[in-house]
């Protein structure tokens, strides 16, 4: 919701002067965004709840953590189950810096009434990024701060360059190798320190910002399930399950962020909860496949990525990269940066890696992801026919 309203006005601002009904730029209106928001979603809990009831199944609230194997403490009450299912999420990665109870959460963001002029985003996970953009979009002042030298490590490299030149062009300052050291707060607001880790001498900077957010990543959620009563195996303080989704303890089943397999994507656990259900009713019956899974980084303009297990740098592989800043799509949009990159294994024309920097790359990624999971050919795309004139039509040509 916040992103896609950032990407609406993004793309009035850039089609000034280019057919758009307005001759000067227009920002978000965070008080209305709020109220949508609110509007929206909150009655979405009750909503989800009152389905359970419905289904016959019933629901419990409080602090929850094993008393045993086969028995969970809820609150006051006490649950033994056959079999147990854990979905306990994430939280905050803990910064370990002076001054950390100063930094905002993005849950505390969405609910901020009024966004503040300075903004300084700590790390480089997705939601710094997108929310950056989101804030610039209200014409707040930008800084990401990242402890290493590279933004998205785990995505390729030239994509994510294009997308620092665009996050830039939109005014978004992005620092590497500016780790964090501590934060204090005064009357002018925070006061951001930073070490450096590009050189031999250390060097200290600061920055003044009136929010500091926390965009450093997440961790399971799991500390206080007292998980070694029921004999659950952690390692690296994740939840450790097998292919079936089980955990050490047969009669306890596990997804989604809290474990140590997979994406941490809502897609991903739902997948996982799938095949929990499945093997719960039928025993081993059902593998977790993680083939194909596409993620996405809803930034200004969005990168969309799918991805396989195999290694990255074999001779075999054919990479075919493509800069489309000049495509319809793109020119139409009225953005400058967009551009591909597929990588296909030639000794059986399987698609290995896709990723897509562009308007509607979100979308276009699906059938990228869809061809790598049911195990088609590069080639069975060209065969494929698409609308006209789409993003999707584009696929053909970025092979």
């Amino acid at each position: 919701m916040f992103t896609d309203l950032a990407e609406i006005i993004d793309s009035n601002n850039r089609l000034i002067g280019k057919g758009m009904g307005t001759n000067r730029s227009i920002k978000i209106n965070w008080s209305s965004l709020l109220e949508f928001k609110k509007k929206a979603t909150e009655e979405c809990p009750g909503r989800i709840e009152s389905y359970f009831v419905e289904m016959g199944i019933n629901t419990y609230h409080g602090k929850t953590y094993f008393e045993n194997q086969n028995t969970v403490v809820v609150g006051e009450d006490k649950l033994k189950g056959e079999h147990i299912f854990l979905a306990t999420g994430s939280k905050l990665r803990k910064l370990n810096i002076s001054g950390e109870e100063y930094v905002t959460t993005s849950e505390e963001f969405m609910k901020t009434e009024k966004l503040p002029e300075r903004i300084i985003f700590i790390g480089d996970c997705h939601i710094s990024l997108e929310f950056a953009h989101v804030a610039r979009r209200a014409m707040s002042e930008v800084t990401i701060l990242h402890r290493s030298e590279r933004l998205l490590r785990h995505s390729d490299a030239d994509m994510v360059d294009l997308l620092i030149k665009e996050t830039e062009a939109a005014g978004i300052k992005i620092l590497m190798n500016k780790p964090v050291d501590s934060i204090e707060k005064d009357a002018n607001g925070f006061l951001v320190r930073t070490g450096s880790k590009s050189g031999i001498e250390s060097e200290t900077r600061s920055f003044r910002a009136d929010m500091v957010i926390h965009g450093a990543g997440r961790v399971p959620k799991i500390e206080e399930l007292h998980l070694e009563k029921a004999g659950i195996k952690i390692e690296k303080g994740a939840i450790v399950v097998d292919k079936y989704m089980r955990t050490s303890n047969p009669r306890v089943y596990a997804g989604g962020d809290c474990v140590s397999e997979g994406m941490k994507l809502t897609s991903v656990a739902a997948l996982q909860g799938e095949v929990a259900a499945a093997n719960i009713l039928n025993e081993n019956s059902v593998e977790v496949d993680y083939t194909g899974i596409p993620s996405v980084v809803h930034a200004i303009p969005i990168l969309a990525s799918v991805e396989t297990s195999n290694a990255k740098d074999s001779d075999k592989y054919k990479v075919i990269y493509q800069d489309r800043s000049n495509w319809y799509t793109t020119r139409k949009a009225g953005m400058e940066f967009a551009a591909s990159k597929v990588i296909i294994d030639e000794t059986n024309d399987r698609i290995v890696e896709a990723y897509i920097l562009g308007p509607n790359a979100e979308e276009a990624i699906n059938i990228f992801a869809a061809v790598i999971r049911l195990g088609l050919k590069a080639s069975d795309i060209k065969k494929l026919v698409f609308t006209y004139p789409t993003t999707c039509l584009d696929i053909r040509y970025m092979l």
